[in-house]
């Protein structure tokens, strides 16, 4: 299992306390602001751990530009897969996943983790260039999720995407061009959808593997989404259509 060596603090309420809960990777230190009011769920979480009470002063130091709410930790970096690793460990015939290509803002990268992992997909996969660094405001962007979802970083999103077909996977690319809606597809069975970089969309080539283009309608006058939601939106509709018996 590999490491994001760059990646040994977690900012944040929910992100700290989803990240002592889940217990996925080590914690190291706990610190906290002096006369913080609500994070009695915190310490209980923390009990053992060593624990420091700080200065607002102290504390900005330590998260630098990410807005820390009284509370920081030092853990282990997030656990990821390779996708063999993960390919091998997973079980569901219906298994869903994100596929992100080029998302390089991390708040955008926080929120689909987040909605992934909330929505029960199995992982979220990634290429290790062009995406944006598991950097504490991704962390907090997810509000915890990092904890509870497979991250699989990948050297190459189209073998990667290739060893997924293998293993039973059809690739959907959201696309806002394409001919079908994402509500009129079969997203049951194992379901990867590909979502692409903010202002470029997905590439060719990670296109042309794609098995399907599906798009979101839209009927207002804005034209376009924001990656996050399209993502939320079709993982959403994956939710669906598991939930929704057969006819």
């Amino acid at each position: 299992m590999g490491r994001d060596l760059s990646v040994d603090h977690v900012v944040g309420r929910i992100p700290v306390l989803e990240c002592l809960r889940a217990g996925r990777r080590p914690a190291r230190k706990l610190f906290l602001l002096r006369d913080a009011k609500g994070i009695g769920e915190i310490e209980n979480a923390a009990k053992g751990l060593p624990t420091a009470y700080c200065t607002r002063q102290e504390l900005d130091k330590l998260a630098q530009d990410t807005v820390h709410q009284g509370v920081f930790l030092e853990a282990d970096p997030l656990p990821l897969l390779a996708m063999e690793e993960w390919l091998e460990r997973l079980t569901p015939k219906d298994a869903f996943a994100a596929v992100l290509d080029g998302i390089e803002d991390p708040h955008n990268f926080g929120a689909i983790v987040r909605t992934a992992a909330a929505c029960g997909a199995s992982g979220v996969i990634f290429a290790k260039d062009r995406s944006a660094p598991l950097s504490a405001a991704a962390c907090k962007s997810a509000a915890g999720a990092m904890e509870y979802v497979d991250l699989v970083r990948v050297t190459n999103l189209v073998r990667a995407m290739n060893q997924m077909k293998e293993a039973g996977f059809w690739i959907a690319g959201l696309d806002a061009e394409a001919d079908q809606a994402v509500w009129d597809a079969d997203l049951r069975g194992r379901i990867a959808l590909v979502v692409g970089n903010e202002g470029d969309g997905i590439r060719r080539l990670v296109s042309e593997e794609c098995d399907l283009h599906l798009k979101i309608p839209l009927t207002g006058k804005i034209s376009s989404l924001n990656a996050s939601v399209s993502a939320a939106i079709a993982l959403a509709e994956c939710v669906r259509q598991r939930s929704t018996r057969a006819t």
